[in-house]
């Protein structure tokens, strides 16, 4: 009986002569062989099991696919969303900025104002003897400066916790999007006006192929063990038609695995009567195919192997569909999350606009308060620098009264002493002959003239001259800036 996957090889010597032992040990080595239907059967489950997961991964991935193509049109429309309200909290940050920038200056200018004021001392020229010496900050009140600055950097720090409420809105809805993008394998572009990009598609399922490689081993192995099964009933008709073999061959075919199905030799029927050539022929196939029992054995072990093989990698891209299945679900339950908290997300920006336009109205009108306390402040400087301008034109108009007033009185003192010479020379020539009653005032002195304030104003404050050319030099350089 000759197997037909066994190839043939060169002739033995005498197989007519084959003692019982060798026939035994033929015998022994097929009957061991026959432990290869486990792989059989194996190969059977295999095929069996990856038909079934064939179907299922099919049935799973159609689900996945709908599911992730309307996800995904989802996803884009929130990124937009998202984008929209990324552009608002950029351009709030913008304009915060921007104001924390002017209110800076703001206050920058204010303080180095209120420290110059600090640091000007009043003259003390200006101020009675008894009098501390005081600078021009001590003739303001600056609690009106502090409180408001406080009313500003409370308008600025309600912008600033406005902002940062919608940057963390922000922040978790991006999270979670890109938590759904992930579980898509979509990564999100820089570019706001592109769609998200869906790096990986639907999985190429290796499935049909190695289905089909599977179930021609198992054919293969099938037809194998068919060849073993054979060939371990040639050797047990070989045993029969040997003298003294028939109780070996009775022995040694029991205890077969389960499931071989053997001759009706083995079920102790009597062997057919067969001719002296017939039974050499039979010894001659049974020598050749005993060689090549080993090497149909190892491979039934190669086919197997490689469909376990195979197997595992169908296993695994089975994992891989329902944990793909298993994200996209997970990430519907976040879409639908992430949806009953959309008008809250678009409200959050909304909220942000109006807060935000509120506080830009607060901070400009405080910073409109601010610049005009320092344009005051400012102006209080540069007063007084001009009050001793004015004290210096004063003090300039005063000599020069002075000095008109001191050639007056010089002239005036020369006309009343030239008319009392000339009224004592008058008197002494004519004098006793006039009756004294004769004008009441012939006798009278000259007049006599005094300079005198008329208002009783006070005198202009001794400032020296160099305060008064610094002074001047300051307003004139103001002048010119």
């Amino acid at each position: 009986m000759t197997s037909p996957s066994l190839p043939s090889f060169p002739e033995v010597e005498s197989p007519a002569s084959a003692p019982l032992e060798a026939l035994v040990s033929h015998l022994v080595a097929a009957k061991r062989s026959l432990s290869s239907i486990e792989h059989v059967w194996r190969a059977n489950e295999i095929v069996t099991s990856t038909r079934a997961f064939l179907e299922s991964s099919v049935v799973t991935s159609a689900r996945t696919s709908f599911l992730r193509a309307g996800i995904s049109a989802q996803v884009q429309t929130l990124e937009q969303v998202h984008h929209h309200s990324e552009a608002v909290e950029l351009e709030g940050a913008e304009e915060y900025q921007d104001v924390v920038r002017t209110l800076d200056e703001a206050d920058q200018r204010l303080k180095g104002t209120l420290a110059r004021l600090r640091t000007t001392m009043i003259e003390a020229g200006l101020r009675p003897e008894a009098d501390q010496r005081k600078s021009l900050l001590d003739f303001v009140d600056e609690s009106g400066v502090d409180d408001l600055l406080i009313s500003v950097q409370e308008a600025a720090d309600a912008a600033q916790k406005a902002h940062a409420d919608l940057v963390e809105t922000n922040s978790d809805f991006w999270t979670d999007l890109e938590h759904i993008g992930t579980l898509l394998h979509i990564s999100f572009t820089t570019d706001k006006a592109s769609a998200p990009a869906l790096h990986d598609g639907p999985l190429l399922s290796p499935i049909p192929d190695m289905l089909e490689s599977m179930e021609d081993r198992a054919k293969d192995m099938a037809n194998n063990l068919e060849s073993l099964v054979k060939h371990f009933d040639l050797c047990v008709t070989a045993i029969k038609h040997t003298e003294g073999g028939g109780e070996a061959a009775q022995r040694l075919a029991d205890d077969l695995p389960v499931g071989v199905d053997v001759g009706e030799e083995l079920k102790g029927a009597p062997p057919e009567q067969v001719s002296e050539q017939e039974r050499r022929e039979m010894l001659e196939v049974l020598a050749k195919d005993a060689d090549q029992v080993e090497e149909v054995v190892m491979e039934i072990r190669d086919h197997i192997a490689e469909m376990e093989g195979q197997f595992s990698t169908v296993s695994a891209y089975l994992d891989e569909v329902a944990r793909e299945h298993s994200d996209i679900k997970t990430a519907f339950k976040l879409l639908d999350n992430l949806g009953s908290r959309l008008q809250g997300f678009l409200g959050q920006s909304e909220v942000f606009v109006m807060r935000w336009d509120d506080e830009k109205v607060r901070i400009n009108e405080r910073m409109e308060e601010l610049k005009n306390l320092g344009d005051f402040y400012d102006g209080y400087l540069n007063a007084y620098d001009n009050l001793l301008v004015e004290i210096g034109r004063r003090q300039f108009m005063e000599q020069q009264m002075d000095k008109v007033l001191q050639d007056a009185m010089r002239k005036l003192e020369t006309l009343y002493d030239e008319d009392n010479a000339k009224r004592e020379t008058f008197k002494s020539n004519h004098g006793d002959f006039l009756p004294v009653d004769i004008w009441p005032g012939l006798t009278d002195p000259p007049l006599h003239f005094e300079a005198r304030p008329k208002n009783g104003a006070d005198k202009v404050p001794d400032i020296s001259k160099s305060v008064i050319q610094r002074a001047i030099r300051r307003v004139e350089g103001k002048s010119v800036s």
